[in-house]
């Protein structure tokens, strides 16, 4: 397993002790501290090992167990590692029994110690001391030392970085995204334990990856190639960041093969805890998809325009009061700024259905006609006089979707009408040209 990957595995392992480092092709954990709080180390070893993250190299075992070994001190624990990962027994004497290829500093020396006529450690230190110091080094006796618990052995502890980006060497060349996508599931993992260590929500991260080609059938390639995925609230829930990127990475068509990939958080947020119910859940009471993941869920999987919510605009133009959004967009929006508008009393005589585009009507002695019938006017007429400030080749407000209100200057008098064969409908006359239009229709 690369460092980088070992190390992200620390910053998981820190959820359950302070004291964690790589020790050469491992991670230590020193759980005296910490295991009494755990429940004993039984109840620890339990925990490490039902949530311990899956290996990123797919040859190996996804049975933790086969990657774990116990010991009083770290150099031991590394030996009966290496002895359980090498397929060899177990020696009935440790740590006089280990064999001498299980301690790192005496591997460079092993046709030495073999002429010599060792076979485990405890050969080696029954030499002595001043001859082995001599001939192998002192560093051989330290280990030898730290091995027996005799002397400390120096370890590096591990300590959160302030930012998450973790890059990870593939083990194998992804050639699509389902490839890829199981890569990432590992940097997923190791996000996820960053962010609950540090009691963070992600709210927008950018996933890269490096192309092993840089040039394919006479075409130059860029070196990187890269995603971004948002959530609207800040999120540490592994399941719907691997939903989101499993949706976005189906519409992702890989230029080249890749061979190297990179998790950055671009947008954090200090994560609110919340306060579990003690009562038990009714029976009708389900945990289902919360409503925020089901929209940015949908939105990734059939594109950001498909789910679409009104949204409510300070404008005085009944064509102009209401713009549509897309759902995730809304809600990202929404977050961050909510803006509380009052309803206009005058609204209780708006219709709720009005024309896409208002519909000029013909007239018969200046009267409004509809459907070969006078329009009879009932109630009006009310001034509408806005838009005066806005440019007639306007751009769309920002995040709108969909077909969009003609911008520019209103001026209108609106009424209530009414005839027998269109029934209750809302009309205008426009006070520059004295036009009457059908905009509205009552239910």
């Amino acid at each position: 397993m690369p460092a980088s990957a070992i190390e992200a595995c620390g910053w998981w392992a820190l959820l359950f002790t302070p004291n964690a480092a790589v020790l050469d092709e491992a991670l230590l954990l020193d759980v005296q501290s910490t295991e009494r709080l755990w429940g004993g180390r039984a109840a620890l070893r339990r925990l490490l090992l039902e949530h311990a993250p899956s290996p990123p190299m797919p040859d190996e075992s996804a049975d933790a167990r086969r990657r774990w070994a116990e010991g009083p001190t770290a150099l031991q624990a590394l030996a009966l590692l290496r002895l359980k990962q090498s397929g060899e027994p177990r020696p009935s004497q440790i740590p006089q029994g280990l064999p001498m290829h299980t301690l790192t500093a005496l591997k460079p020396h092993l046709s030495t110690l073999n002429n010599l006529g060792c076979r485990t450690v405890g050969d080696v230190r029954a030499l002595p001391r001043m001859g082995v110091a001599r001939r192998l080094g002192a560093e051989c006796l330290s280990a030898l030392d730290q091995l027996w618990g005799e002397r400390a052995c120096p370890l590096s502890w591990l300590e959160l970085p302030e930012h998450f980006d973790l890059e990870l060497e593939l083990p194998y060349i992804a050639a699509s995204s389902a490839d890829l996508l199981h890569a990432a599931e590992h940097l997923l993992t190791a996000l996820q334990g960053w962010l609950r260590a540090r009691h963070l929500g992600v709210l927008r991260l950018r996933m890269r990856w490096r192309h092993d080609l840089r040039r394919l059938d006479g075409v130059d390639l860029a070196p990187w190639g890269e995603m971004e995925l948002r959530t609207a609230l800040p999120l540490q829930d592994l399941v719907h960041l691997q939903r989101l990127l499993a949706e976005h990475m189906a519409h992702e068509r890989l230029a080249a093969p890749v061979n190297r990939l990179m998790l950055t958080t671009l947008e954090i947020e200090p994560l609110r805890q919340t306060t579990e119910n003690l009562l038990p859940k009714a029976g009708n009471e389900s945990s289902g998809e919360p409503w925020h993941q089901f929209v940015e869920r949908v939105s990734a999987r059939l594109g950001e325009e498909c789910l679409r919510v009104p949204q409510r605009q300070a404008d005085h133009r009944p064509e102009h009061m209401q713009t549509w959004q897309s759902a995730s967009h809304a809600m990202r929006q929404g977050m961050r700024r909510k803006t509380e508008m009052e309803a206009d009393p005058r609204a209780a005589l708006w219709p709720a259905w009005l024309l896409p585009e208002p519909q000029q009507l013909a007239t018969r002695q200046h009267r409004p006609c509809l459907h070969g019938q006078t329009l009879s006017l009932k109630a009006g007429p009310e001034r509408l006089e806005s838009g005066w400030w806005e440019a007639e080749d306007a751009l769309p407000k920002e995040g709108s979707v969909g077909p969009q209100a003609t911008p520019g200057s209103s001026r209108r008098d609106y009424f209530v009408a009414h005839s027998a064969a269109s029934g209750w409908v809302w009309i205008f006359r426009e006070t520059s040209t004295l036009d009457w239009y059908l905009h509205g229709f009552y239910g």
